[in-house]
């Protein structure tokens, strides 16, 4: 019988410990590839074992299938579990039987009015829901569906302890994304999309999948449907096998790409957001991110994609499009809180430039901390190249017009940290599709609001 690691079993006590004490609805939070599925397997023998029925509720039909699997592998007597699509259990919820344990997959949509609606039914039942990323889009966190939050090991010992593989982070700049679109805080894919197309990039994709990944298996991240399809085909046209999948094929289709991959006779595998929040594809020891995203649940789910441990393996994660110089490294240490955005460990609240926090080498591109135990980096561990010192004011007046080359994306709005005036939040609010309420109650918080 298969068996939890020592902080898989931290965790189960964890939430034991929350519901003793009063809560609810805690929230487990542990890195991608920590194993949260069978975490919630064994949670659900065991309520299944006492004779109590169990509601497993997932956002993608696709992830009901895995789950399923999972289950039966671990042992769970599925005779009292229900697993089901979130808007399927809605739209059944009279004719669920009361559950004792309600399991949210991916709990950070756990806030959109079909997963409350469902908690508002069954009000005596204990829930617990899983994420690597307690936090929404717009920042704001899980406060009002959760009640404690019980986190686990971070992504760094996981890496540490040959649970999650070791990694290299290139970020090459081959496009000028400063012209696309921002809309409800997120990168409009149509228009980043017309950017993609147009600025023929895919030689350098590919001439950076053969410098650093020459011959791995990759899954390709792309901005839509139609650029996804065109990636693979330029990647064909350059002799790569690849191959493109979407949620809108045939399953037989789909899942026979999928197998394909596992055999190792495709090499790269293109698609949008559907290799993402937790569907099954066999291990891949490189990530290729040409879709650009201010969602840091969806880029450390992405990026992570790749750090499946093997023995002997070491990941490689090629970021055409700048998301670190957004949201840090995917293993960066992050302190969550129910509250909603997190910080990284060991920073002031004054220090969110990723760029000042990271260097990209002039010379092989890879990304590295500009600071290791303390102490400034001189050279880049992967090349040796003398890593170039700035003066500060010399980064600041530099750094618009770098950031292309480093980044490979700027986009023109600011982060409601760096709105100065009522008149800057009202334009931010504007651009992300806020209502002008927030940026009302935002500048009466902070005391903007004289002479406005």
């Amino acid at each position: 019988m298969p068996e939890l690691r020592d902080y898989q079993i931290d965790l189960v006590n964890g939430v034991s410990r929350s519901w003793r004490t009063g809560h609810r609805a805690p929230c487990i939070v542990l890195p991608c590839g920590g194993g949260k599925s069978v975490i919630v397997a064994e949670m659900a023998k065991r309520t299944a074992e006492n004779g109590k029925f169990v509601l497993f509720i997932v956002h993608r039909k696709e992830l009901c299938e895995q789950i399923f699997r999972t289950f039966i592998w671990w042992g769970v007597d599925m005779r009292f579990v229900r697993i089901m699509m979130v808007q399927t259990a809605y739209n059944r919820i009279g004719k669920i039987p009361p559950p004792a344990l309600i399991i949210t997959d991916e709990n950070h949509h756990s806030k959109a009015s079909t997963y409350r609606r469902i908690y508002e039914y069954f009000t005596d039942s204990y829930r617990v829901g899983v994420t690597a990323t307690p936090i929404r889009l717009d920042g704001s966190g899980l406060a009002d569906v959760n009640d404690d939050l019980v986190v686990g090991v971070s992504a760094k010992w996981l890496i540490d302890n040959h649970n999650l593989a070791p990694y290299d982070y290139y970020a090459p700049a081959v496009a000028d994304l400063s012209t696309v679109k921002v809309r409800h805080g997120e990168f409009d894919a149509k228009s980043a999309e017309k950017v993609m197309l147009e600025s023929k990039v895919y030689g350098d994709v590919i001439s950076y999948y053969r410098k650093f990944a020459d011959g791995q298996q990759a899954v390709c991240y792309c901005t839509t449907v139609k650029h996804s399809q065109a990636m693979a085909a330029q990647f064909r046209e350059a002799g790569i096998d690849a191959a493109h999948i979407d949620g809108q094929m045939k399953k037989a289709e789909r899942a026979e790409i999928v197998e394909q991959f596992r055999r190792g006779a495709i090499d790269i595998l293109c698609n949008v957001d559907l290799i993402s929040e937790g569907f099954d594809v066999p291990d891949c020891s490189c990530v290729i991110m040409l879709r650009p995203t201010q969602s840091l649940t969806l880029f450390i789910q992405q990026a992570m994609r790749c750090m499946r441990y093997r023995k002997g393996k070491r990941a490689v994660i090629l970021d055409h499009v700048g998301n670190y110089a957004r949201h840090g490294m995917p293993d960066d240490d992050r302190v969550w809180t129910l509250e909603g955005r997190p910080k990284r460990k060991g920073m002031k609240q004054e220090e969110t430039d990723e760029e000042d926090r990271f260097y990209t080498c002039k010379e092989c591109f890879a990304v590295f901390p500009v600071k290791q135990n303390g102490e400034a980096v001189d050279s880049c561990p992967y090349c040796g190249a003398a890593v170039e010192r700035k003066e500060r004011k010399a980064i600041e007046q530099e750094r618009e017009t770098e950031l292309v080359q480093i980044k490979g994306f700027t986009v023109n709005t600011k982060t409601p940290d760096e709105c100065r005036s009522y008149q800057e939040l009202l334009e931010y609010a504007k651009i992300v599709g806020y209502k002008p309420g927030w940026a009302y109650f935002q500048a009466k918080q902070r005391g903007l609001l004289h002479g406005a």
